[in-house]
């Protein structure tokens, strides 16, 4: 069996990170609309958050935060003149497309792509498609700029195939790795192929959106070149995505041989774990770990993003880490939870809290703000090192970060045409840095 390894690129928190509200559906999002926020804290606790994980001897890269405003968008939505001009009648006319063209929403590095490793494709390469994030509009102005960021560190067509996004339409809605859990025996096996969707293309639903579609999984998955006989598709459920479960992970997340799903996570819930076994026999023996409604409700679980966590194999550890936010210690229910079931013989041996606060403020945990992308050594080495992390980086991001970012940030900041000169300033820099990663 190959070697290879999970490695975790999380999204950079970017200068314009702010309380929009623009994301329906997404609680949290919805709740701290119009409140301040703080881009410095932000990005500093997610460069933490990596440091952790570096630390632990796990393999961390990053994804660099995309341009903000994203004045292309602006002019193809009929503004014009200078880039004050622009920002000036856009904040004055159409104050919703100015917060859309400033989203950081980038920094949730799960929705940028969906990733499947070599052992499971037919040409032996690691393939990533693009997510188009049509559901929601300033989501959906990301793909280019994420699909030139992931040709630039996965350049080795040898090694990767970096798909672009599929159509721009709701027939193909896809929301990214967020709604895709891979499961095998170890990273170098091969595995098994969760893809979650909200609906059918041709279907319409009642209640918030639900942004993943049939149509796209299967065009993903048949892109990529898996075994049907390895492929699973699942229906999420229609009561978690009323109650708050806009992306898969805000209810199931898995790592290796291990599902960690909620009790309403699926609509047919026993068909897909039979579906789970069936593709996984001969492969390894799957564990399902299944929080019942009755001990943790699926309120209780949104708010707490408990699954929203990231489930780890930790070098050294025999069990599964799950890798979780705060606010899940803090819910009396997902905590209890979460000591149960270290106490006992699972899977899961061990839960470790991490600070995301900022990210979370605006709907998106630890599981969020990373894409998992598992590489043997020879793809580890093809991959542009600079991002790729180690404690050294770390700092000089840390650095540059407390120098270019503000305390506080509020969405009626971005109407001062300043800010955006500010934030041009910061990227230059940043594209700076990165270049000396490779000296």
């Amino acid at each position: 069996m190959t070697t290879a390894y999970e490695v975790n690129f999380d999204g950079l928190i970017g200068p314009s990170h702010n309380y929009g509200g623009m994301s329906e559906g997404n609680l949290a999002s919805a709740r701290n609309e119009g409140a301040a926020s703080n881009p410095r804290e932000a990005a500093l606790q997610g460069l933490e958050k990596m440091r952790i994980l570096v630390n632990a001897g796990l393999k961390q890269g990053f994804l660099p935060p995309l341009q903000r405003p994203n004045f292309d968008f602006l002019l193809r939505s009929g503004f014009n003149g200078t880039n004050t001009e622009i920002i000036k009648c856009a904040a004055q006319t159409a104050p919703g497309l100015l917060k859309a063209a400033y989203s950081a929403s980038a920094m949730w590095a799960a929705n940028s792509a969906t990733v499947s490793p070599s052992p499971d494709t037919d040409d032996k390469r690691l393939h990533m498609t693009v997510a188009n994030l049509s559901t929601m509009l300033h989501r959906s102005i990301e793909y280019p700029d994420t699909f030139q960021n992931l040709q630039t560190i996965f350049a080795d067509e040898a090694h990767f195939r970096v798909n672009p996004a599929l159509p721009e339409h709701a027939d193909f809605s896809d929301e990214g790795a967020a709604n895709h859990v891979r499961l095998c025996a170890k990273h170098g096996a091969k595995g098994v192929e969760l893809f979650v969707y909200g609906r059918e293309h041709t279907e319409e639903t009642a209640g918030f959106p639900a942004r993943q579609t049939r149509l796209s999984c299967e065009r993903i998955a048949a892109s990529h070149g898996l075994r049907k006989e390895r492929t699973v598709f699942a229906r999420q459920s229609r009561a978690a995505i009323n109650a708050g479960a806009f992306h898969n992970d805000v209810v199931c997340v898995g790592n290796v041989h291990t599902l960690f799903t909620h009790e309403l996570a699926f609509e047919e819930k026993e068909a897909v774990y039979q579906s789970l076994r069936d593709a996984s026999a001969g492969l390894f023996n799957l564990n399902i770990v299944e929080v019942p409604q009755s001990e943790v409700s699926i309120e209780d679980a949104i708010a707490s993003y408990l699954f929203n966590s990231q489930l780890l194999s930790f070098p050294d550890e025999d069990r599964l880490v799950l890798f979780a936010p705060l606010e899940t210690k803090e819910t009396p229910s997902a905590y209890a939870f979460c000591e149960a079931m270290v106490a006992g013989n699972g899977p899961i041996g061990r839960v470790e809290y991490v600070d995301v606060r900022q990210s979370m403020r605006n709907g998106g945990g630890p599981a969020c703000l990373r894409l998992r992308v598992v590489m043997t050594d020879e793809q580890l080495a093809a991959v542009n090192q600079a991002y790729l992390l180690d404690n050294q980086k770390i700092n000089a991001l840390q650095d540059w970060v407390r120098t270019h970012y503000r305390d506080s940030l509020t969405p009626s900041d971005l109407a001062d045409p300043a800010f955006a000169a500010e934030v041009k300033v910061a990227h230059e820099a940043l594209t700076l840095l990165i270049n000396s990663f490779n000296a």
